[in-house]
């Protein structure tokens, strides 16, 4: 496995002064980001495929183990406060279960029983979309959760760092970042998790958008959970309307926070025909404004 290889070039790495280690392990770093590069194809078909599972009201089902895993986690954990993600609609399977996300759980990775079991007990279905993270692609927990998966009839994706890794054997789905050797060998927290996270990011994201959670750019399913974010909605408000903040603080109070519906009655149409009209739409404030739009013009 290439992620596991001794790169010549560092092997006097630990005599070296700090500023040069340091230069080699920033490297590192950008040559991961620059490996997602080849896999951006991959990543856009699977988000087309997850897209109309998830209208469907399917679930993101997150698992890998370590590292990995941990990754996952962090990328779904992000969805609720951003995209105001339905949390009920996000299940993270990690190997040696919640006590693994701060310390290593030995043996975990390799429990296959335990990952056709997690996929068991979520009862995952065909409007599911389940990712497996897994930088070397073997671990036997994550190939376990895909296959069993797959077998639900799910949408799996896999994520791995190494070209033939049998995860993605498994998955319907294969996005291979070959990030090579890493500056300390088998250290694959470093350039190989750089890269899924970065994978992760464009992936969730992208998915986002598609199900009408971003507007212009802006997140406008944003849950504005604390002072920062409640100045964000109303920044976001006024931008979208080109009205004073007090305006926009006056319609998100009229919308009981919810951005979209803000914007609608800024347009001067009423609470209630106004989260009728996202509903028509999915939730999609573009198309609601140009309904609008039509009717005003």
């Amino acid at each position: 496995m290439s992620t596991e290889e001794i790169a010549p070039r560092h092997l006097e790495l630990d005599s070296w002064p700090v500023p040069h280690m340091l230069a080699a392990m920033y490297e590192g770093q950008l040559a991961a980001v620059a490996a997602v590069g080849p896999a951006l194809a991959a990543i856009a078909r699977a988000v087309e495929d997850a897209v109309p599972a998830l209208r469907r009201g399917g679930r993101l089902i997150y698992a890998g183990a370590g590292t990995s895993g941990r990754i996952a986690v962090q990328d779904g954990a992000e969805l609720t406060p951003t995209f105001d993600w339905p949390p009920e609609r996000l299940v993270f399977a990690m190997a040696g279960g919640q006590e693994a996300l701060m310390r290593s759980v030995e043996g975990a990775e390799d429990d296959e029983a335990a990952g056709t079991r997690a996929m068991a007990e979520a009862g995952v279905g065909g409007d599911d979309v389940v990712v497996g993270i897994a930088a070397s692609g073997t671990t036997r927990f994550t190939i376990a959760v895909l296959r069993a998966a797959a077998a639900a009839g799910a949408v799996t994706i896999a994520v791995a760092n190494n070209a033939g890794a049998p995860l993605f054997d498994v998955a319907g789905h294969r996005i291979l970042v070959e990030t090579g050797a890493e500056v300390v060998a088998g250290s694959t927290r470093m350039k190989a998790g750089t890269a899924q996270k970065v994978v992760l990011n464009l992936f969730s994201t992208a998915v986002m958008v598609r199900l009408g959670r971003v507007y212009g750019g802006l997140m406008v399913d944003m849950r504005a959970s604390n002072a920062k974010l409640r100045r964000r909605a109303v920044a976001i408000v006024a931008r979208l309307l080109d009205c004073s903040q007090a305006d926009a603080a006056r319609w998100l109070q009229q919308a009981d926070g919810d951005l979209k519906t803000a914007v609608l009655l800024g347009f001067g149409i009423d609470r209630g025909e106004a989260r009728r009209r996202l509903e028509l739409h999915a939730g999609n404030l573009r198309a609601a404004i140009e309904e609008t739009g039509r009717e005003q013009g």
